[in-house]
């Protein structure tokens, strides 16, 4: 019987160096039901468990008689067990030789599962030879399932690793694959009707589904969710489930793992083939079930970050002037640039600003240390500030004075850098304040670049800031103010990535949108974090 107690028959590797024992042992498992495979010698043994592993074909069970011609089975038993895909394999000894209880003993502390002394009842071998295979699929089943168990709880820690939810859809698709041992697709429905789509490594990225298809899969995860609690299995037939999700250009019924977030705003759907391939066994499916409940969990903070970072974006889309909402400023030509963080980063507080007081033009650009939403509001309230500030105040030193109570009275514990230039357009008059940002860099007519010699404390933290430093710009120079965006990498000094810029700055073409332009495609690609630039040109 098997492990549901329904009777079975075996294949058996019958081990006998005598043909008359061979006969006569294999014609009553024969009767019993069993396919019998002789072997005369262990090492004929040995050689033909070689051939039928190659061909994935192992027997449930080897009897081996413990007095072989080329080797004891004790030894042979040794053999197969010393062998890491032959170990699982049961072996029964026997004998018609009356041995001692030590001998049985060396031939359990060998691996044997049982032993018999022959002659014996038929029925009591056969019921032998089935118990061995009844205890190895049992022992097989469970380490199948302590392997997949181990798998899910891998997976687990993959996907709570996923930084965004492509991340999270690849990792999910991956570990269903592993679980089921086939191909794999994971989708996620957002509120905003986005279905993020994940397929596992081992289908092939040529000829992916159209639009169509994913629009399809869309329709059918709507439907199928509505209402729904707890995670739902269901089939749903391959003239509905559009083809090549699994196979390129093929099409398959598709086993369905659905379930909601929590919040019931997003659906989450595993997705596996049956036409053509094994059916799930109910713990497989239960496994599945698992996953999908911890990829729902580990979807919602993402798709939380998803609403926020749109919000912040919108925030700083809204607030930062685009390069044609720039006010005139006479005298002086103004090119700038944001560039947010790549979408696995949260979004930032950089902002810039190019402003007209009774003084001159004071450009600003400035971080909010952080990444989060808190980030850019922060940053919305000192640019308003700065703007209100600059109405009857245009001292670059004063008024970061000001940002800075303003942002210890209303924020305390965050911190800002901010540089701002007040420049006179009629005579090139440039006062720089400098609160712990990278000072700007000064790009003159004749081809040279230099960093202004400005320094100063972070708005936030109550220092007293220096007085400006000053300079003089003339006609056609250029000044150029970045956040650390644009350069910062991890493991690199700051102080070498300054002069990589300073050196691109030089060489780069004359103009406001060249320099731009080419510092972004020298450094601005797949940043950890958001990218502000401000470019000014004296006319």
């Amino acid at each position: 019987m098997d492990v549901h107690g329904k009777r079975t028959d075996a294949t058996v590797l019958l081990v006998d160096d005598t043909a008359a024992g061979r006969y006569a042992m294999g014609a009553l498992l024969r009767r019993a039901g069993h396919q019998v495979v002789p072997a005369a010698t262990g090492n004929e043994a040995l050689a033909e468990l070689d051939s039928r592993l190659r061909r994935g074909t192992l027997p449930d069970v080897a009897l081996v008689d413990v007095d072989l011609s080329d080797m004891s089975g004790f030894e042979l038993c040794r053999r197969i067990k010393g062998r890491p895909h032959m170990a699982g394999l049961p072996v029964v000894h026997f004998s018609a030789s009356a041995l001692a209880p030590g001998d049985r003993c060396q031939g359990l502390e060998a691996g044997g599962e049982a032993y018999l002394a022959v002659p014996a009842e038929p029925e009591e071998i056969d019921a032998v030879v089935r118990a061995a295979v009844r205890s190895a699929r049992l022992r097989a089943d469970d380490q199948a399932l302590a392997r997949r168990l181990t798998l899910l709880s891998e997976t687990i820690v993959t996907i709570q690793a996923a930084r965004n939810l492509h991340e999270l859809a690849d990792a999910a698709a991956n570990g269903t694959a592993r679980l089921t041992g086939g191909p794999a697709a994971v989708f996620f429905l957002g509120p905003d009707d986005e279905l993020y789509r994940g397929i596992s490594r081992d289908r092939t990225s040529l000829a992916l589904p159209d639009e169509g298809a994913h629009r399809a899969v869309a329709g059918l995860l709507r439907r199928l969710t509505r209402g729904q609690s707890g995670v739902r299995i269901t089939t749903v037939p391959a003239p509905l489930w559009p083809a090549g999700f699994f196979r390129p250009g093929m099409q398959h019924d598709a086993r369905l793992a659905l379930i909601l977030t929590q919040d019931g705003k997003a659906a989450v759907c595993l997705a596996t083939p049956t036409r053509g391939m094994r059916r799930l066994n109910p713990e497989e499916e239960t496994l599945v079930a698992r996953l999908a409940q911890a990829t729902a969990y580990a979807a919602e903070p993402l798709l939380m970050y998803q609403v926020e970072r749109h919000v912040a974006l919108t925030l700083q889309h809204s607030f930062l002037p685009q390069p044609h909402r720039l006010p005139e400023l006479p005298g002086i030509d103004v090119a700038v640039r944001y560039v947010p963080a790549s979408q696995q980063t949260e979004i930032g507080g950089d902002f810039y600003a190019a402003l007209r007081t009774d003084d001159g033009v004071l450009a600003a650009v400035g971080d909010v240390v952080g990444h989060s939403l808190d980030a850019a509001t922060v940053m919305v309230e000192i640019r308003h500030a700065l703007r209100a500030y600059c109405v009857d105040e245009s001292d670059p030193a004063v008024l970061a004075e000001r940002l800075d109570r303003m942002l210890r009275h209303y924020h305390p514990g965050i911190t800002t850098t901010v540089c701002l230039a007040l420049i006179d357009p009629a005579t090139g008059r440039t006062r720089i304040a400098n609160a712990g940002h990278i000072p700007p860099l000064i790009i003159r007519d004749t081809g040279t670049a230099d960093y202004a010699k400005a320094a100063g404390p972070l708005l936030g933290v109550g220092l007293p800031h220096p007085a400006p430093t000053e300079l003089y710009l003339e006609a056609g120079d250029r000044l150029l103010m970045v956040t650390d965006g644009l350069i910062e990498t991890r493991g690199t000094d700051l102080a070498a990535s300054m002069e990589h810029l300073r050196a691109a700055a030089a060489g780069a073409l004359p103009g406001l949108d060249a320099l731009c332009d080419t510092l972004l495609d020298c450094f601005g690609h797949d940043r950890e974090d958001d990218i502000a630039l401000l470019a000014l040109r004296l006319g």
